[in-house]
């Protein structure tokens, strides 16, 4: 029989450091505003994909808003930090444009990176979205113009085909790629070699993601 002076002392629990919560918070988050949208995504949301708790949320960002601006521009900063390493990497026969067109395509690992853009791209009615958005696609005009020296005439069709990758995301057309051949040519010709890369980087968040998914969806419904 122990006696009560060796029994084992309780275990404590480790106290999760505020920047580690910062960083699910945010990640959670990019996820689903890019999926969802700003006016569909609530903080009950985010904190439930999240494992943190909604008041927690709220306490440490202050609001929905700054929450998504603070993502948006963690998003950016993703982007460009990337750009700015392949550019630093650049081989003797590398076009600038060409290596950071594929590594906007790799991005893709970054689940809700491409898609929580479009979103704050085309949230200008939102009087504070607007104008982070706003600023940010000039950031990127200007990193293509003047750190990537891409002439301004090529700097439309980047754009152009950056945009349209993230539409093809934010509306999953990589779900109709096995049951529509349209559909399949359409992301060929919109990802190129890389095709195969992303529809298996995506196949893996959505099944990674899907206990995420029912825990968000179950705060939704909870705070509807």
């Amino acid at each position: 029989m122990t006696s009560p002076a060796s029994a084992p002392a309780p275990a404590t629990a480790v106290r999760m450091p505020a920047a580690q919560r910062r960083a699910m918070i945010l990640e959670a988050a990019r996820g689903l505003f890019g999926s969802q949208g700003y006016n569909g995504t609530t903080t009950d949301q985010i904190a439930a994909a999240a494992g943190i708790s909604q008041p927690y949320v709220v306490r440490m960002f202050g609001s929905k808003e700054a929450l998504f601006l603070e993502v948006f521009r963690d998003t950016l900063d993703i982007l460009l930090d990337a750009w700015r390493e392949t550019l630093a990497h650049l081989g003797p026969d590398d076009t600038p444009a060409h290596v950071i067109g594929e590594q906007f395509v790799d991005l893709a690992a970054e689940r809700g990176l491409h898609t929580l853009l479009l979103q704050a791209f085309v949230s200008g009615a939102e009087p504070a979205i607007g104008a982070a958005a706003r600023a940010g696609f000039l950031e990127i005009y200007r990193f293509l113009r003047d750190e990537a020296g891409i002439a301004d005439d090529q700097v439309q069709g980047f754009l152009g085909s950056g945009m349209i990758f993230a539409i093809m995301l934010a509306i999953d057309m990589p779900s109709r790629f096995d049951e529509d051949p349209d559909a399949a040519d359409l992301l060929r010709a919109t990802f190129g070699a890389k095709c195969g890369q992303v529809l298996d980087l995506i196949r893996g968040q959505r099944a990674g993601g899907t206990g995420a998914a029912r825990a968000a969806g179950a705060a939704g419904a909870a705070g509807a």
